[in-house]
């Protein structure tokens, strides 16, 4: 059975969001992150991997913060298709942001919510 969207008839559609290792650092706030993997996976229904080469690193950092409640995966840089969100523009689609923080969390949000539409 497919999900539906609450305010149409339209079935979700099942998204992958990639999100680049180093936007788990700081400046990054990991709350912000939190909280973003946490909107996006419960109202959008992504899934949502790291793209990291240092995935044992990455794992055991984010492991101790609670941060993989909402992290589905990691995969290897380029293996994966989907939303990228990159500090830089490598592939298409892309969201670029340099950090994410409480000033930009609702953007970036909305920015894959309208890319998942597309």
């Amino acid at each position: 059975m497919k999900r539906m969207a609450r305010h149409s008839l339209k079935p979700l559609i099942d998204m992958i969001l990639i999100i680049k290792d180093e936007l788990v650092n700081p400046p990054t706030w990991f709350t912000s992150f939190r909280d973003l993997t946490l909107l996006c996976t419960l109202r959008l229904h992504v899934d949502i991997v790291i793209e990291s080469e240092h995935t044992d690193l990455y794992y055991q950092y984010l492991k101790r913060r609670g941060g993989m409640d909402f992290v589905n995966d990691f995969v290897q840089p380029g293996s994966e298709g989907g939303l990228r969100l990159d500090t830089e523009f490598l592939f298409n689609p892309s969201i670029v942001t340099d950090r994410i923080v409480p000033e930009n969390t609702h953007q970036l949000y909305n920015r894959i919510q309208f890319a998942s539409v597309a």
